[in-house]
């Protein structure tokens, strides 16, 4: 086992595209990190392999903030301790819909519950093409490709130099990020392989992350940056971070090392 950095820190997005929450401590189990992305808008005008409405569409997406309406329920499973208990650890309960509602503010203030009709007229205001919304509601991840993003604050100190330009780690909306002791990019290198982080959790990285239009969108003013987008097409073929299975469940935490496994 090698140590090869630890976590700096740990997020989770309640409802895809919106602002994300930044957690001290989290439970990583096979469908992510616990409470991530269980809500999303359905798009009648997105294609069928990915059907929702994201800021790619609706760049004010990333100023609505989602919140659970009992952030106690959504720290972890409730019956987590009593299923780690049973060797080699079984799979805990996850919450139930009542558990899982959210509240979500509008840029402007005001305040809807995910199901209210009225959150979906402000969610397309603006929007550029003519899309029919509806809400999807899961009990597990609804991430894009893999249940869990890692991102280094190595490779945003790189890109921000690559660009000429201090850049905000939240653009690139990863679940956890981590401070290696090698360079950017240095995740690159984890596809294959399987890393412990913390006493228990264990993530095999799977793929590179290829990035898109979200990346050049400010976490806080939607501002563009396209040119960020042509630095990574560029100089890293088009990807930037890498995607992870998790392998073993367990309590993550802010600071946690990280190691390499094989």
């Amino acid at each position: 086992m090698q140590i090869i950095g630890k976590v700096e820190s740990l997020w989770r997005y309640p409802v895809k595209s919106m602002r994300g929450e930044q957690l001290q401590d989290a439970f990583l189990g096979f469908a992510g990190v616990y409470g991530d992305r269980l809500y999303a808008f359905r798009s009648s005008a997105a294609p069928e392999g990915f059907p929702y409405f994201t800021a790619r569409e609706q760049e004010q997406l990333l100023q609505f903030q989602a919140k659970f309406r009992d952030p106690a329920l959504m720290a972890q499973p409730g019956n987590l301790r009593a299923a780690q208990a049973i060797p080699p650890g079984a799979t805990p309960v996850y919450a139930e819909t009542a558990d899982i509602a959210v509240d979500v503010e509008t840029p402007d203030g005001e305040s809807f519950a995910i199901d209210d009709p009225r959150l979906l007229e402000k969610v397309r205001e603006g929007a550029r093409d003519a899309h029919q919304l509806s809400l999807l509601r899961s009990q597990r991840a609804l991430t894009d490709c893999r249940p869990v993003s890692l991102f280094s604050v190595n490779t945003v100190r790189q890109l921000g130099e690559e660009l000429g330009d201090e850049l905000d780690k939240r653009r690139f909306r990863a679940n956890i990020y981590a401070d290696l002791e090698a360079g950017g990019f240095a995740e690159d290198g984890f596809v294959g392989r399987t890393l412990q982080i913390g006493d228990k959790a264990r993530v095999m990285i799977t793929d590179q992350d290829p990035r898109c239009k979200m990346i050049t969108l400010d976490p806080d003013t939607s501002a563009p940056k396209p040119e960020l987008m042509k630095l990574v097409a560029r100089s890293h073929d088009g990807k930037a971070g890498v995607y992870g299975a998790v392998v073993i469940e367990g309590i993550i935490r802010t600071g946690d090392s990280i190691a390499l496994l094989d």
